[in-house]
């Protein structure tokens, strides 16, 4: 069984590996973090938060070394979780929760782990949170896990 874990740092995307850890330990895991373009990022902003972009590419390769930095701490977690995990980064093409999707149909995952951190704010009025939308468009079980509990 491949258990595909988005991960982007957060707490709740820690809860949601220390919990497949749990539930699934020994099993191979794939340890997931999707980032998207400067340019991307840009053209998705509102008119109002629109910057000049000098696009040399130097952001994009800054943001895939974080990336991939990060993808190894969460398959590093998940590892001290019981998992043989290993990680994965890739570059957003339409959306982070289309790339989720389409990674785990290329990984013919058996399950899909995220946690349950929307967007927040207006923005997720508009386009929903990332576990909604793979929730509600993988062809695959998806366990989403709540996060920690803020009040104690």
């Amino acid at each position: 069984m491949t258990i595909l874990i988005a991960y982007d740092g957060s707490d709740d995307a820690k809860t949601a590996i220390a919990f497949a850890g749990q539930m699934f330990r020994g099993r191979d895991a794939v340890v997931l973090t999707v980032w998207e373009r400067v340019a991307m990022t840009a053209a998705r902003a509102s008119a109002g938060l629109m910057v000049a972009l000098d696009q040399t590419g130097a952001e994009d390769a800054a943001i895939e070394r974080a990336m991939t930095e990060l993808s190894q701490q969460g398959a590093e977690l998940a590892r001290q979780a019981g998992l043989d995990a290993e990680p994965r980064c890739d570059v957003n093409s339409v959306a982070v929760w289309s790339t989720i999707v389409d990674v785990a149909d290329e990984l013919d995952a058996e399950l899909i782990v995220t946690g349950t951190r929307g967007l927040g704010g207006v923005r997720s009025l508009l386009l929903g949170s990332t576990s909604d939308r793979v929730l509600h468009h993988a062809h695959r079980p998806v366990l989403v896990v709540p996060g920690p509990d803020k009040d104690t």
